[in-house]
């Protein structure tokens, strides 16, 4: 069925030594158009110079990128593990330049920096030395993200990618949903009891979005995030707790692995949910 939307670019700007992370965002990117696009009437389009620019003579070679790709993006994904990338004629390196361009147009821009082990026989220390004092400088200009493996990678940028999508006024522009709004109202959030918010909220925290649901002759436990929820042996606590564990079932924000209902993970949906509950 056809329908329509608004597409937004998002550039996605790395060195050569990040192609895997760059393949992260697009999947992330092409998972979120699966799931919100109808819905959001909004289409995301990942860009790279590497999928997006096509040959050309006359400038150089980062200023046909700047024209070509990085002047049509709307958002901006940066990522670096232990180079900076090319020196320009201005900047760092072309990545750098990319990044420093985009935010003067006053767009949003998200930067992730690795902390994955590597052999450090197999680095550049001259380029190392150069993502560190871009890093330094990051510090003092607002807010990025470190990671230590692809799969955190994946989960923080799918959880940030959800942020941004519901909360920037330019995202919100185009559902035809208005930044005084609180969003919590503004996207629905289901009726959960104050159980159930605590435990989705800690869940998606958790690095595997476990919950898990443990009865022994000692007591019940609920433990997500390194946390049993149940502080006693009341009755009464541990029964709100397993119909908190329901309650997230039945709305699809948590669904049971197993088969003894003892390990429950946090849905696509359960995530969302979680970024805009306010404890």
């Amino acid at each position: 069925m056809s329908y329509d939307a608004r597409v937004y670019n998002v550039m996605i700007a790395s060195p050569g030594d990040v192609a895997s992370e760059r393949s992260i965002v697009r999947d992330v990117i092409y998972e979120w158009n699966a799931v919100h696009s109808m819905t959001r009437d909004i289409v995301l389009l990942p860009l790279g110079w590497e999928s997006h620019s096509s040959p050309e003579m006359g400038s150089s070679p980062q200023e046909i990128i700047n024209n070509q790709v990085l002047d049509k993006c709307d958002l901006l994904v940066g990522v670096f593990w232990t180079r900076i990338g090319t020196e320009t004629s201005e900047y760092a390196s072309g990545t750098v330049e990319e990044i420093e361009r985009h935010i003067g147009t006053g767009k949003p821009a998200m930067l992730y920096f690795s902390s994955q082990p590597v052999a450090m026989d197999s680095v550049d220390l001259e380029q190392f030395q150069h993502l560190k004092r871009f890093k330094g400088s990051c510090q003092k200009r607002g807010l990025y993200e470190g990671y230590d493996s692809h799969s955190d990678f994946r989960q923080k940028f799918y959880r940030h990618l959800q942020l941004k999508l519901n909360e920037h006024p330019m995202f919100l522009e185009a559902s035809g949903q208005h930044t005084s709004v609180p969003v919590e109202s503004s996207r629905g959030l289901p009726e959960l009891s104050d159980e159930a918010r605590v435990l989705l909220k800690e869940a998606s925290s958790d690095p595997h979005g476990n919950v898990m649901y443990l009865r022994y002759i000692g007591g019940t436990d609920v433990q997500t995030n390194g946390k049993n929820l149940i502080q006693s042996k009341d009755r009464r606590e541990v029964a709100r707790w397993e119909a908190a564990i329901q309650e997230l079932v039945e709305e699809s924000l948590l669904i049971e692995r197993g088969h003894k209902g003892e390990i429950f993970e946090v849905t696509n949906q359960g995530y969302q949910v979680a970024d805009m509950i306010v404890l």
